[in-house]
């Protein structure tokens, strides 16, 4: 059995901050996205604390989820966060006909990002940075506590016959993409900064999360494609897969970003649970990073049980000819764990380290993530070092 070699270094950067109104209860999942023009690292981290402003009466305490923002200038050693008010809010409204937003082509659209903003992911597209979040219609009460996610809905929108269907009556996860100025950001001109462009899944399909979207269009069968990878938590409520599959990572292509919705566009499996820390489920955490020559750089993760939690790995893949990319190289171990004193379990008591953001400048790899899913970590490591360990594997995670 190979030992991963790498030295990783591991930072806390940030912890609940006592008392904060937006920020109190935890701090986790942070997307982080180098701009060189502003020669600094923007992060944006989920944030939550007791909302009772917004509590409806007979339902608990809604805890809804921020967008904080922060930054580093000397390549992720040391960060700085505005902690004065979030960089993008939830709007909170219970009544349908106020559950609404203006997308990016002016149009007024129903608003997937109404009670919680979670689980960041950022990277460029086309010149143009774009955000991914993993949004609810409304706010959960303390989850931690009590994991249900329509405790504090309005009553109309536990009928299931209501207009918005299970976005609504089981406050099932819809992926939005967001425009993000980035000079915006900088100035922390949060107004400016983000515009909604379109959601991504489908609530009827059920829960899905891990929703990224490849930082360039690949050619797929000859034409020139969106490639996007999801996590349904239940695989076979789409026709493609069988009924018992575990959640997994599934992969599809798109002519347009709007078309990543459409109920018949062909999803494949890209890869399932193989390995014993994987046993639960798995999903790919950060944006591919291009290796050049058609090959990618996938982080990932894997859920064991309640007992070893969440851990991460890294896979290779590569554009193919005809079809979407596939694995190459599989590392079979988890290269990253839990094993720092901050890192422990707290509220949850599942262990967990979850990456959600991931660059890469010059010789380092530098990822953020969400520790004990209360605190944001950051960690630095050899970035070839990397590659060549994972480069030891073949696809199905054998050691060459």
């Amino acid at each position: 059995m190979l030992t991963t070699p790498l030295p990783i270094d591991k930072q806390l950067v940030l912890s609940p901050p006592e008392g904060h109104p937006w920020a109190g209860e935890m701090v986790l999942n942070p997307a982080i996205i180098h701009d060189e023009s502003a020669k600094r690292i923007h992060m944006l981290f989920r944030a939550t604390n007791a909302w009772p402003q917004k509590q409806l009466p007979g339902k608990p305490l809604p805890y809804p989820i921020f967008l904080g923002y922060g930054w580093s200038e000397d390549r992720g050693k040391t960060w700085q966060f505005d902690l004065e008010k979030p960089a993008l809010s939830p709007q909170l409204a219970y009544d349908l006909e106020d559950i609404r937003i203006e997308d990016v082509n002016g149009n007024t659209v129903t608003n997937y990002a109404n009670g919680c903003i979670e689980d960041p992911r950022l990277f460029y597209l086309e010149g143009d940075c774009y955000c991914i979040t993993a949004c609810r219609m409304f706010p959960p009460g303390p989850y931690w506590e009590h994991d249900e996610p329509t405790q504090c809905a309005p009553g109309w929108a536990l009928n299931p016959q209501n207009p918005l269907g299970k976005a609504a009556s089981e406050n099932f996860t819809v992926n939005v993409l967001w425009k993000v100025n980035l000079d915006a950001l900088t100035r922390q001109d949060y107004e400016a900064a983000f515009i909604y462009v379109t959601h991504l899944t489908d609530a009827e399909f059920g829960e899905d999360r891990d929703v990224l979207i490849f930082p360039e269009r690949l050619i797929i069968d000859g034409k020139s494609k969106y490639v996007m990878l999801q996590r349904p938590y239940n695989p076979g409520n789409y026709p493609f897969f069988d009924e018992d599959l575990k959640p997994s990572i599934i992969i599809t292509s798109a002519d347009t970003l709007e078309d990543f919705t459409k109920p018949a566009l062909p999803r494949y499996l890209l890869a399932k649970p193989e390995f014993t820390w994987e046993g639960n489920r798995i999903g790919a955490s950060t944006p591919p990073i291009s290796l050049g020559n058609g090959e990618w750089l996938l982080n990932y993760h894997g859920k064991q049980d309640a007992e070893v939690g969440y851990t991460q790995s890294f896979m290779i893949l590569k554009e193919q000819p005809t079809g979407l990319p596939q694995i190459i190289h599989r590392a079979s171990e988890r290269m990253i764990i839990a094993d720092q004193d901050w890192e422990m379990p707290n509220k949850f008591k599942t262990p967990c380290v979850f990456i959600t953001g991931m660059i890469r400048m010059q010789d380092l790899l530098i990822a953020s993530y969400g520790a004990a899913d209360e605190k944001v970590g950051v960690l630095r490591t050899h970035f070839d070092s990397l590659i060549d360990y994972v480069r030891n594997f073949d696809a199905n995670g054998n050691p060459n």
